[in-house]
């Protein structure tokens, strides 16, 4: 028996027993015995990945340098403790590294947290760019809740690697916006990984995307197919969030219905009575599943939209059906509506700078991001493109240069907030991450100039404490795509 076969047969039956010893043998559910009505193995529950990313050990001091919080502070000659996978300490000149530490000098430099994209399509779009590797929109449908990003993502995309290289910890996966609903987004951290599930954030929201405007009527409507306007993509929407609440009306019958009947069951069984017929709950069907939990605030809204009226429109929409948006993407014409996003609370995630490339976007301005933020609205910089990201602090330090010579008034320090802890409150995850603050995760950046500098490169990047990039040490690539099929200079 070869050894291919012999592994194979090995992992079936590995698998198998496996199975028996989660499911009680059968994998029947027995009489009495209490479970979601949606399963133990539904898409609402975090799956547990079959590889594990190594924790982070000992601890880390970079010393000296200047810290940007991302909370709109800075320290002067500070100090940053990395220890466990977490920040152990945030201080100025005075912090004594403890005991054992790796120390790092960081005088002359700049630590910022990792930067985060809520905004990105790498490794569902990844290179090389062919047919092969687009794996970002569904497009047989113009309303795919059903589909999930990650079962498209491919880790081993040799773009990841760029992106953290110029800083980014943190993404959200998005589908292409081919479709008024695409489908659900997810949030990963970039270390190098064989498996997606290893690379979730873990317990961060579900996103889903959503699509208004051009993309989804030229898409079908190019086939004769619904939608082909704007008013047919609004009634694909609110027909699918109706068939949602229906959906979810059902469920919330069918739990009370169980609880009801547990108890009789419970209580005919200590008497040694006959037990009432367990009832069935209704079909899952995961379109309607993932509105659902849309409804219930439990995945955040993400949605294309370019327009300052369709924006209005889609904010009017959400509360009609009972849902928030997190954020707006792309958002060229935010700046028409800045007051209302920061009333609304709803985030802009914005370029800095494209505009023009169709007729949605050709209102664009340069001063839009910083308008947004001095009206008091959540402010973000994304990128939409495996290049951009590679560059997303020069991203922010153009908007921010664009904003004075408007005459806003926009720190430095309120900048790098726009890739820090305004996309990690889009996103859901601002409680452990965006920001230099004690027991966060360690998703650090050392910079050798000040990140709005065009001069600027990260030195270090760390995420959840663990190395992931040292430009001083020999450069070794993440992806297995890309080793033994390029020239690479050979160690002395």
């Amino acid at each position: 028996m070869n050894f291919r076969l012999r592994t194979l047969l090995t992992l079936v039956a590995f698998g198998a027993l496996l199975g028996c010893a989660t499911s009680g043998g059968s994998g029947q559910k027995k009489p009495g015995e209490a479970k979601p009505i949606l399963g133990p193995g539904n898409p609402r529950i975090a799956e547990l990945p079959v590889t594990a990313l190594p924790p982070a050990t000992g601890s880390i001091a970079i010393v000296g340098a200047t810290l940007l919080l991302g909370t709109g502070a800075r320290i002067e000659h500070g100090t940053i403790v990395l220890s466990g996978g977490s920040i152990a300490a945030v201080g100025g000149s005075t912090l004594t590294p403890p005991a054992g530490a790796t120390i790092i000098d960081g005088r002359g430099k700049f630590v910022t947290p990792g930067l985060i994209d809520t905004h990105s399509h790498l490794g569902v779009y990844a290179a090389p760019g062919v047919k092969a590797t687009a794996d970002g929109n569904e497009m047989t449908d113009p309303t795919t809740p059903y589909v999930f990003s990650e079962h498209s993502f491919w880790p081993q995309d040799p773009q990841i690697e760029r992106a953290v290289a110029g800083g980014v910890t943190t993404i959200q996966v998005l589908p292409g916006s081919g479709n008024v609903i695409g489908g659900r987004a997810v949030t990963l951290k970039l270390r190098p990984s064989l498996e997606t599930r290893a690379m979730r954030f873990l317990d961060a929201p579900f996103g889903l995307k959503m699509a208004c405007g051009e993309n989804p009527k030229r898409v079908y409507g190019d086939s004769g197919r619904q939608p082909m306007s704007r008013m047919g993509s609004i009634f694909k929407l609110r027909q699918a969030f109706l068939r949602a609440r229906m959906y979810r009306a059902s469920h919330l019958a069918a739990e009370r219905e169980r609880e009801a009947w547990q108890k009789k069951y419970d209580e005919a069984k200590s008497k040694g009575e006959e037990t009432p017929e367990e009832p069935l709950g209704p079909d899952r069907e995961l379109g309607n599943e993932t509105l659902a939990d849309v409804l219930d605030g439990k995945i955040k809204v993400h949605v294309h939209c370019y327009r300052a009226d369709e924006m209005l429109q889609m904010i009017a929409l959400s509360k009609e059906l009972g849902f928030h948006i997190s954020s707006f993407h792309h958002a060229v014409e935010a700046y028409k509506i800045a007051d209302v996003l920061a009333k609304e609370d709803v985030a802009a995630s914005m370029w800095a700078d494209w505009w023009g490339f169709k007729l949605e976007a050709w209102d664009g301005i340069e001063e839009n991001l910083p308008m947004v933020a001095a009206a008091g609205g959540r402010a973000i910089v994304h990128s939409d493109s495996a290049i951009g990201i590679q560059r997303l602090n020069q991203e922010a330090a153009k908007a921010l240069a664009a904003g004075r010579r408007a005459g806003l008034k926009v720190t430095d320090d309120q900048a790098i907030g726009w890739v820090t802890k305004n996309p990690a409150v889009a996103l859901g995850i601002a409680d452990r991450t965006g920001t230099l603050e004690v027991k966060k995760m360690a998703d650090v950046v050392l910079w050798d100039h000040d990140p709005l500098s065009i001069y600027a490169s990260p030195e270090l990047v760390f995420v959840d404490g663990v190395k992931v990039i040292d430009r001083s040490a020999s450069p070794r690539r993440w992806s297995d795509f890309e080793v033994g099929t390029s020239a690479e200079e050979a160690p002395p």
